[in-house]
């Protein structure tokens, strides 16, 4: 978590002085509070995008921690808030609960559909081969950081689960899958967005076991690539309409073992009966758009001064 200091904090100031209004991203950081607080006193509008609630952490020291935060810090937050935005349908239920307490947005982020997007899968075994992944076996791609919150330990106990599996994985961070020891594991290390692009192609699923989620891009742009997905049921529960493409898994960080049973199956059900990836694909392309995200933001802000713009509930984008 960045820490500002005394000359970052005379940056801010002046440039909330200088500009029409604020987008913060997310209530739990000192920097988003402290512009926050800095918008209020210059009477400048503030737009929160918030992307997390809670993080079912596996040491319950850091679940106390997280939940009293969220408590102190992120729900003042929300309130203080001129207009708020959810990247995600399941952080909403969970800060706002149902019905919601004041009124929100929901935009989902974009994707760069000039990169992901459906692919001739002809090339499938020179991307493996390039990669050095086996090529006649079934291989899931997990992208992201190598940290707990992204459920490293029940990937660990799933790839000793099914040796049948192989497991392609695109990031870096302070857990070492290297050292697990299993051949079915493939450290690929940070790749570009057009490898990964690639490396979707040549997949047979994403495997995302985590928990804490607002929406995971990963998720979006393997939607968006006409790629399977097996993530955390937080995920699933982002979008509403994207759940019936989505096998979704209850991921408990203090039960890997559970966990990767539970993945275990949905793997299993994902090759008895895929979803329709043309359509998830087709579908993802029109509704995780940046442009139309950046527009709902504005007419937003263009709206903030407007009595009775929005009622209680849920407002819709312009």
């Amino acid at each position: 978590m960045p820490i500002p200091g005394a000359r970052a904090i005379r940056d801010l100031w002046r440039a909330v002085r200088d500009f029409d209004a604020v987008i913060v991203h997310d209530a739990l950081y000192l920097t988003s509070v402290l512009a926050m607080l800095i918008a209020k006193i210059r009477g400048k509008p503030v737009v929160l995008v918030q992307h997390i609630a809670g993080i079912e952490f596996a040491n319950p020291i850091m679940r106390i921690l997280m939940r009293l935060a969220n408590l102190v810090v992120t729900r003042p937050m929300l309130y203080a808030a001129d207009q708020l935005v959810f990247i995600s349908d399941r952080v909403r239920h969970d800060l706002l609960g149902e019905p919601p307490r004041r009124d929100f947005m929901l935009l989902f982020n974009g994707v760069d559909t000039t990169i992901f997007h459906p692919r001739d899968v002809s090339t499938r075994h020179l991307v493996r081969a390039a990669f050095g992944l086996p090529v006649g076996a079934r291989t899931a791609i997990f992208v992201g950081r190598f940290v707990a919150k992204k459920g490293m330990t029940v990937l660990e106990a799933l790839a000793q689960r099914r040796p049948d599996l192989h497991f392609a994985l695109v990031g870096a961070g302070p857990v070492h899958p290297e050292k697990w020891g299993l051949p079915n594991i493939h450290v690929l290390g940070p790749q570009s967005q057009q490898k990964i692009a690639e490396l979707y192609a040549a997949s047979d699923f994403l495997l995302l076991p985590s928990v804490g989620e607002g929406y995971p891009l990963v998720v979006q742009e393997a939607m968006a690539s006409g790629l399977p997905v097996v993530c955390g049921e937080c995920s699933v529960r982002a979008d509403p309409v994207a759940a019936r493409w989505l096998r979704g898994v209850q991921i408990d960080l203090t039960d890997p073992e559970q966990s990767a049973f539970r993945c275990s199956t949905a793997i299993d059900s994902l090759f008895d009966k895929p979803p329709d990836c043309a359509e998830m694909a087709s579908y993802a392309a029109k509704t995780y758009n940046w442009p139309a995200m950046a527009r709902a933001i504005v007419h937003s802000l263009l709206r903030h001064a407007e009595p009775g713009h929005c009622a209680a509930g849920r407002c819709q984008p312009g």
